[in-house]
């Protein structure tokens, strides 16, 4: 009974914390982040693409001085489309019907701005580290606000959320599917035994080998269980390619509570459909930033760039899939199984039972590398609060031990505390990017002029020496390797003469 009254204030003061601040601020400051930069999401949709196949910078030994743009991309991608994609949709709609939908569309747009904004910092004030480059909202939190405690607050709640909490929970729905589809609902507990020993040994030998390894690991998972899932959703909609055009209108005659078929209001269906979006692609959330500052780039703005493409893969190609398989199917929404059941039940109804298996085999590619995703962001925070080796050690065997203790065991209590820990750290992070992304406007200038003028762009922290916390950046040398730096100085000169005039 108490447990009960602990988890029920735990949701309500969770609840309240997105509804009432959360939430608004993400709207409001995603629209003015896209004001502001000229609709950034949008308008250089392109340099998006170009951006995530650009060659990484080497050091003067010729190596890789960290992971790729496309690496990155691939670790936070791998964070972002997990267990929610295919449960969390399938929710959003059985609360808020295929309404819900558009305003997770929506959502993703609007936030493409504030991902864009984060992963630029992030970028701006990563730090070198044994493996090349970390970063993330705590370094431009100490950095560029000057605010180490801000960090601080933010790092432990991401530690507590992403590789713990959330985590633990993604091995559990591996553990649970598993010992399904192979004994049905019967299971013995053992095989959430076994299943839980071999994830986090799986876990622990790709962890203990540091970003490179993971990075290595989520490039080649990541495109392959998106191509898997995408293929699945494609038949299913081609199987059922007459009720499209139906689909599409109820999407957006939904939106805006015409007709809905289970009974929720205007309000509920926004807020479902932004809720479960933000969830989902995590655009202003402050955890993508943790991938994107690992990135070996030559302009804070490519990463910004090829993490808001994350926001777009994400939403727009993971979660509409998701959306059309159920909608397609036609169900009864009124009396629909929220969760992975209704997504579940759509491709087993199209594809017949031996689909299961295969959604199984899904399930564990996206569970296992947001596992992957959610650890490093616990690292990269780790490193920000401590550099002892040990303390790294410590958390990484923490790590596996909650990856087996949460297969074999979920808490409703667990889960909802993660819910508003996460609201809290959304809050700090939306706080830092708000009061520092004219630094990020300035850095889009910069990159436009240059693309202007025909050049690959380069930053140097000489183009912008009024800013401190810089660690990185030092001159071109370091960024694309030998270069006529008397040149470059130069040209950052003229251009800072060119910034002045047009202030003045």
């Amino acid at each position: 009974m108490a447990m009960d009254a602990i988890n029920e204030f735990v949701l309500f003061s969770g609840d309240l914390l997105w509804t009432w601040i959360v939430l608004p601020l993400v709207v409001l400051l995603g629209l003015y982040f896209t004001v502001r930069s000229g609709v950034v999401q949008f308008r250089l949709i392109p340099e998006m693409f170009r951006t995530l196949t650009d060659k990484t910078p080497r050091d003067a030994n010729g190596e890789p001085q960290s992971v790729s743009a496309f690496q990155a991309f691939t670790v936070s991608a791998a964070s972002r489309v997990g267990v929610g994609n295919i449960a969390g949709v399938g929710t959003a709609i059985a609360i808020g019907g295929p309404g819900a939908v558009f305003w997770m569309w929506l959502m993703a747009f609007v936030g493409g701005a504030s991902a864009f904004i984060e992963s630029t910092l992030g970028q701006l004030y990563k730090v070198r580290d044994a493996d090349g480059f970390r970063g993330g909202p705590a370094y431009y939190m100490e950095r560029g606000l000057k605010a180490r405690w801000m960090g601080i607050v933010f790092a432990i709640t991401l530690i507590i959320c992403f590789p713990f909490v959330f985590s633990a929970l993604q091995a559990n729905t591996i553990s649970a599917t598993v010992a399904t589809t192979v004994a049905g609902d019967e299971a013995p507990w053992w095989i959430a035994w076994i299943v839980g020993g071999v994830v986090a040994l799986l876990t622990a030998l790709v962890v203990f080998g540091g970003i490179r390894r993971i990075a290595h690991v989520t490039q080649a998972v990541v495109p392959l269980m998106a191509l898997v899932y995408l293929l699945v959703g494609l038949v299913v909609v081609a199987m059922n390619i007459g009720e499209l055009p139906a689909v599409f209108a109820s999407i957006f005659t939904e939106a805006f509570g015409f007709n809905e078929v289970v009974g929720a209001t205007l309000g509920m269906i926004i807020l479902t459909g932004v809720r479960r979006g933000m969830f989902s692609n995590e655009a202003g959330l402050g955890s993508a930033p943790n991938a994107g500052a690992s990135a070996a780039v030559t302009h804070p703005v490519k990463q910004g760039l090829v993490q808001t493409l994350g926001v777009y893969f994400d939403t727009f190609l993971i979660c509409s899939i998701t959306a059309f398989i159920i909608l397609v199917s036609s169900p009864d929404l009124a009396n629909a199984e929220r969760g992975i059941g209704l997504t579940q039940g759509a491709i087993t109804g199209s594809l017949g039972t031996w689909a299961g298996v295969l959604l199984s085999v899904v399930i564990f590619l996206l569970a296992f590398s947001s596992i992957l995703g959610n650890y490093y962001y616990g690292e990269a925070n780790i490193d920000f609060i401590t550099t002892h080796r040990g303390v790294l050690t410590g958390f990484r065997l923490v790590v596996v031990a909650a990856i087996f203790v949460g297969s074999v065991a979920s808490s409703d209590v667990v889960w909802n505390t993660a819910d508003s820990v996460m609201g809290l750290m959304a809050l700090v992070n939306l706080i830092a990017i708000g009061l520092l992304s004219g630094v990020a406007f300035r850095l889009l200038r910069d990159y436009t002029r240059q693309r202007r003028e025909g050049r690959n762009p380069v930053f140097t922290r000489a183009l912008m020496p009024d800013l401190d916390g810089i660690e990185c950046w030092e001159d071109e040398l370091s960024v694309t390797g030998p270069i006529d730096v008397d040149t470059k100085r130069h040209e950052a000169e003229k251009h800072r003469d060119h910034l002045h005039h047009q202030e003045d």
